[in-house]
């Protein structure tokens, strides 16, 4: 019969070993991966070096390390295990894997450097780890939403579902731009908000929401109306815009500080039964006045209060918004840059538009010269 130590031995006898003092002339131009138990992470770990355990390594190492080719090392606590790892890597393709001689208690015996892991805390793995799981996000995309900034205009409908899955997905700092306050005729909707806190602000309601579901979360609030004046203040320090505004002037607002600042923006829009969606990133693809070049004159735009809308609509569109900001932090997927998603309640069909950069848009066509940014109230009023 063969045992543990004979399996090892068997391992190290077909993969190559890299001792610490290797590793450490090498570290920046080759891939650490710690093959661990996330509870052996408090021991510390080699700065730079990527976590995934080995029981999860050949499910997740083709959405960690794309390239078959790059220098990989792996290590463990004392070098049987990633001795073992070693071989199906090898058997998947991988070129240039290697095991750390005596683990990660030589590394520190060396007196090479070692750190507090910079991943997940238990507790966020836990959280996360349907996430975590994904090899499309794994623990490090995961560390990236938590680094994220979003803003989101609009603490109603779109607002309300977009940034509860943003919280709920670890979004790490959620900012929310309001100026009203929690109405009864909101509630039919707007699910951040309930008959408590009727006459709340609604962006302390939305705090209130978003930090009761996740604490890992940052809410900052801005208690206004966006306008020209302040537009540039509250967008700029954000990695993306989501729109949930519910009048075209704060679209063509948002449109227009996100060009300047060249900050992606999430648009939606709502009525009646009808909801649509896309992604602009600053001169790369169609912007929003691509799409609508002027403001609508009133007679064309008529209020919510007026058309109605819904209740479920938002729900949809405002999903769609957080998953396709998820998609721009994380860098995955086919986002809808350059595409309109339409959407028709009553017939329950999706329709994907294509949407080209206009050469002649007077918001988007020369980066060089980003519009002035100016209030549109006279020009139209409020949709949904």
């Amino acid at each position: 019969m063969t045992g543990y130590r004979d399996l090892v031995a068997a391992a190290k006898t077909r993969i190559k070993e890299t001792s610490p003092d290797e590793l450490r002339a090498s570290i920046g131009s080759v891939t650490v991966i710690d093959v661990r138990e996330p509870d052996e992470h408090h021991d510390g770990v080699i700065p730079g070096a990527l976590l995934l355990p080995r029981g999860l390594l050949e499910r997740d190492i083709e959405g960690l390390v794309t390239d078959h080719g790059v220098e990989i090392v792996l290590y463990c606590s004392g070098g049987s295990r990633s001795a073992l790892a070693a071989l199906p890597l090898l058997e998947m393709g991988y070129l240039r894997v290697s095991s750390l001689a005596g683990g990660f208690e030589s590394w520190k015996r060396a007196g090479h450097p070692w750190g507090d892991p910079a991943g997940l805390t238990q507790d966020q793995r836990r959280r996360y780890a349907r996430h975590v799981r994904l090899p499309e996000v794994g623990e490090p995309g995961q560390m990236r939403l938590l680094g994220s900034r979003v803003l989101i205009v609009g603490a109603g409908g779109l607002g309300s579902p977009a940034a509860i899955y943003l919280a709920a997905a670890g979004v790490g700092t959620i900012g929310v731009v309001d100026d009203d306050v929690v109405d009864t005729t909101n509630l039919q909707r707007q699910v951040h908000h309930n008959l408590d806190r009727v006459a709340m602000p609604k962006v302390e309601s939305a705090r209130e929401t978003l930090v009761g579901l996740n604490p890992d979360v940052k809410v900052e609030t801005h208690r206004a109306r966006l306008t020209a004046a302040n537009a540039e203040s509250i967008v700029s320090g954000y990695d993306l815009v989501v729109d949930g505004g519910d009048n075209f002037p704060t679209r063509y607002l948002v449109n227009d500080v996100c060009l300047r600042l060249r900050i992606p923006s999430i648009h939606g829009s709502i009525f009646r039964f009808e909801g649509q969606a896309s992604v602009f990133v600053p001169y790369d693809g169609p912007c929003y006045r691509c799409l609508h070049r002027l403001p609508p004159p009133p007679e064309l735009a008529p209020s919510c209060a007026d058309a109605g809308v819904l209740g479920v609509l938002p729900g949809v569109i405002g999903t769609i918004q957080a998953m396709e900001a998820i998609k721009v932090l994380l860098g995955i997927g086919d986002t809808l840059k350059g595409r309109l998603l339409v959407y028709d309640a009553l017939e329950e069909e999706f329709t994907t538009l294509v949407v080209d950069r206009d050469p002649a848009c007077p918001a988007c066509a020369d980066p060089d010269r980003p519009p002035r940014l100016v209030d549109y109230d006279d020009a139209c009023r409020p949709v949904a």
